[in-house]
């Protein structure tokens, strides 16, 4: 990276002065509301106060509190500490107001408890410098703070974070050279449930006009489980799932208490389903005002019919997780049999969704068993929906597949969850890219499949169409990345069968 000289920029609160890096302009770590601490904590987030002179916008914010998992995930940080969480950073070709580009905002995920926009493996520059457009990224709050279901705070404050961040780039985008009025959002795993969400919000409506949701998580919470889940995480502490309580525990401290109740999840099976058996006891909530019904709903009932939509998966969605829970290889009938009554689809599941998937796939090993339907259950069958009910509602989606094996081990892992992240950023040896691609970097078949990906993110940004058709209920073309990409019919038109009656949505407390 050369950085050269240096950019002021004035925005609705103050001046800014960003870096001229490899014929880029990046502005990092810009505040757009004030620190949510004090008598700020668990509110929504308010308006940035307004400074004097130019500051320098060099480094990235300090990431939001989260669980110790964050350092294994995604490296390591060069981010100052401190309680100013919620910044945005800004790659530009040109901060001209005249310049009027198109604008990328992207939403990192994370299991809504992990993150932080300044993780290398979020750099922005090759989808900035190739795509000719602007490109920021968004801190938000997570874990307890940003998600779990308290008394006398907001629901999903880590969604209303996006949003006041997206209000500041309807504000001050233009004096960074970017059009307020064509503005998409893209978002992996917790970001595209994130951007699923803001799909249905009403207080984001407007915001944006496209949107990218990659690998969209399916569970969404109803209020009284978020409630009863609040209240176990309290009572690690042994505190009360209330605002007052919690904000006597420092937040760097408190993700301890979230994290601590991980451990034991599954012994609340009885009352919380599949979500005991899943690696996050935070989600957005169907709380009836901030998200008033669950995406899936909102969409066929045409809440997001004017935004334009590409949704997506990875092929081996769960591989990830199999493997970083030393499972490849491991997974016995006994265990197969369980994850297809807990996650198969069905009223009730249970053994309905045991029957339903080795009826339709009798020669699938238990591992294959294993794998497909936690892949389709948490990953596939949520992306393939949303398409489906933006349809319903009068919008218009294209849905896409990631084929294409990530590199490491022999292929092992297969075109695993995250493997999206390195391809679209172009950053092989940061966070996820360092494991899946072995730590070796690139090869000149991962930048051609690196190189369409990103493509057709910035296409779709600039123009609406991604290179491939509408997905439609009659032909359902996919566009499918691989060594040769080709579009094609949707390509799990068993898994399609096997969930098309399951209702998708809020997961209720049971009992």
């Amino acid at each position: 990276m050369t950085s050269v000289g240096a950019s002021v920029v004035r925005t609705h609160a103050g001046a800014v002065r960003g870096r001229r890096e490899d014929g880029l302009v990046v502005f990092r770590g810009i505040p757009f509301a004030e620190p949510p601490v004090g008598d700020a904590r668990f509110a929504a987030p308010r308006p940035v106060t307004a400074w004097g002179g130019t500051r320098d916008a060099f480094a990235f914010g300090p990431p939001p509190p989260q669980e110790s998992g964050f350092q294994g995930r995604t490296g390591v940080i060069d981010a100052p500490m401190g309680d100013d969480w919620l910044t945005v950073n800004v790659w530009t070709p040109d901060p001209d107001p005249a310049a009027g580009r198109p604008v990328m905002v992207w939403i990192y995920g994370g299991a809504y408890k992990l993150g932080h926009s300044g993780s290398p493996g979020y750099d922005a520059r090759r989808i900035a410098r190739d795509g000719d457009l602007v490109v920021v990224t968004l801190n938000y709050r997570l874990g307890v703070e940003g998600f779990a279901r308290i008394d006398g705070a907001p629901a999903n404050r880590g969604l209303l974070d996006q949003v006041a961040a997206l209000e500041w780039v309807r504000e001050n985008i233009a004096a960074f050279g970017g059009d307020p009025g064509r503005v998409t959002v893209f978002g992996e795993s917790a970001g595209a449930g994130s951007v699923a969400s803001l799909l249905a919000m009403p207080s984001a409506a407007g915001l944006f006009g496209r949107a990218i949701a990659q690998s969209v998580p399916g569970p969404f919470f109803s209020d009284g489980l978020a409630r009863d889940i609040a209240a176990a995480i309290a009572a690690e502490a042994g505190l009360r799932p209330t605002a007052a309580d919690l904000s006597s525990v420092d937040p760097r401290r408190l993700t301890a208490v979230g994290e601590g109740l991980g451990p034991k999840m599954r012994e609340f099976e009885d009352r919380w389903g599949m979500v005991a058996h899943t690696l996050t006891a935070f989600s957005p909530v169907v709380d009836g005002e901030v998200l008033p019904t669950a995406p899936w709903q909102a969409l066929a009932a045409g809440s997001a019919r004017d935004v334009e939509l590409i949704v997506g998966h990875t092929r081996n969605e769960y591989r990830l997780f199999a493997a970083l829970g030393g499972q490849l290889g491991t997974i016995t009938d006994e265990q197969a049999t369980a994850a297809l009554h807990t996650f198969g689809p069905g009223p009730g599941f249970g053994a309905d969704g045991e029957r339903a998937y080795r009826a339709a796939f009798p020669d699938a090993s238990p591992e294959e068993l294993y794998e497909w339907v936690h892949s389709d259950a948490v990953f596939r069958m949520p992306s393939l929906r949303l398409a489906e009910a933006q349809i319903a509602g009068g919008g218009r989606a294209h849905v896409y597949e990631l084929a294409w094996p990530a590199p490491a081990y022999g292929g092992a892992l297969g075109a695993c969850h995250g493997l999206d992240i390195p391809l679209l950023f172009g950053t092989f040896t940061a966070d996820l890219g360092l494991m899946l691609f072995a730590g070796v970097g690139s090869s000149p078949e991962a930048e051609a499949v690196s190189s369409r990906f990103r493509t057709a993110w910035t296409a779709f940004a600039t123009t609406g169409d991604p290179g491939w058709p509408a997905y439609d209920a009659e032909r359902r073309p996919t566009q499918v990345f691989d060594t040769e990409s080709v579009v094609t019919a949707y390509p799990h038109e068993t898994s399609r069968r096997l969930w098309e009656h399951h209702d998708f949505g809020a997961l209720p407390l049971i009992g």
